[in-house]
């Protein structure tokens, strides 16, 4: 789906520095440690492109070069302040590499971390070692998530019965567990009342041409995707239907375009209850057997995933810690909550279908134990 994609030659856009802006970014830290609103200005001005010779730049370099503007929109917002007030002439050039990328006109959770260079050319707001952990811990999550996206299209064509349906499943799996794994590492790395109070407001939104755009935080990172072809696409409810509407314009232009496919067609758990209610009360084949216990597997993974995600925003969010009604991705905690039971939902009815049935010729009476 992705293949020849410029947003994934990864290593290409980490290396560019159209603006040449190594020098400067690298002591934007510094300018928000000391909240130098002026600074961080006059560096925002002193990025600003031609707009003609920003047009004539590949996608590559249009994606760093919002990057590295980015960082300084987040900064200054930080510190109070709409960063195209203070420095208008930067509209035309974020409306262009807006276009030029065919993303929103701001940096995004892709810019933040997959197309961030590593090691001293990271673009950062605080320098901090725990700043660069999450954005580690958010950048090993994509190449999974590019594999999972692929998988779920070829669940979306197959039917429950086809072997290749389990099959691909199971490899939906593998790359979920990868995104536990991530979360597992940001719990471990990162605490809440880190990102609560030192990160969060680097999030803010941005206000670009009347329109506020969320900033680069990991809400972004596109979990939905996987949720759409197993059960979101017809076993939605209207509070997780808003976040998405919400939340897809910040996806890669491809993933929109999944979007648009999949939504309204039928889910991967919707087809598997059809089928299991067309068979015998005790008798499954194999295939399907199979097909039930692959997509259990996947939504127990999800299950896991929202729960460790609730509990890291509940402590986040908590009244304790709170700066902030909303997370970063622009959703309460109570939607993670309410995405966590629809989750658990699909998973107990795929469980409950295929309880009490065997497989087609499996043994029956006191020999079946």
């Amino acid at each position: 789906m992705l293949l020849g994609d410029p947003r994934h030659r990864t290593e290409d856009i980490r290396a560019a520095d159209p603006l040449g802006a190594d020098g400067l970014l690298a002591a934007v830290p510094a300018m928000n440690a000391d909240a130098d609103v002026a600074a961080l200005t006059v560096a925002l001005r002193a990025l600003v492109p031609d707009i003609d010779r920003a047009a004539q730049w590949s996608v590559g370099h249009a994606l760093a070069a919002m990057r590295d503007l980015g960082i300084l929109l987040g900064s200054l917002k930080r510190h109070g302040v709409q960063p195209l007030a203070a420095v208008p002439e930067a509209l035309p050039v974020l409306e262009l590499l807006g276009r030029r990328t065919d993303m929103v006109p701001r940096d995004t959770v892709h810019h933040y971390t997959t197309w961030n260079p590593t090691g001293p050319r990271r673009r950062s707001y605080t320098g901090h070692p725990t700043e660069a952990r999450l954005q580690d811990a958010v950048r090993m999550v994509f190449p999974g998530l590019v594999a999972a996206v692929d998988d779920c299209g070829r669940v979306a064509r197959l039917e429950p019965y086809d072997p290749g349906f389990a099959t691909a499943l199971d490899r939906v799996a593998r790359h979920v567990r990868a995104m536990v794994d991530s979360i597992d590492l940001t719990v471990a790395q990162v605490s809440p009342e880190y990102f609560a109070v030192t990160l969060r407001p680097y999030f803010e939104e941005v206000e670009v041409d009347g329109r506020d755009y969320l900033g680069p935080a990991a809400a972004q990172v596109p979990l939905w995707l996987v949720d759409l072809t197993l059960w979101q696409c017809d076993r939605s409810d209207s509070a997780y239907e808003d976040f998405l509407a919400e939340s897809v314009p910040y996806a890669l232009p491809a993933w929109r375009a999944f979007h648009t496919r999949h939504q309204g067609g039928v889910s991967a758990v919707s087809k598997l209850s059809a089928a299991v209610s067309w068979e015998g009360a005790d008798r499954l084949p194999p295939s399907l057997t199979a097909s039930a216990e692959a997509l259990g597997r996947v939504l127990r993974l999800l299950k896991t995933f929202r729960a460790r995600h609730l509990g890291i925003a509940r402590k986040a969010y908590s009244e304790e810690t709170r700066l902030y009604e909303e997370g970063s991705g622009g959703a309460p905690v109570a939607l993670l909550r309410s995405i966590l039971d629809l989750t658990r939902e699909n998973e107990t009815m795929v469980r409950r279908a295929t309880v009490q049935r065997r497989p087609a010729g499996a043994p029956v009476g006191p020999s079946a134990a």
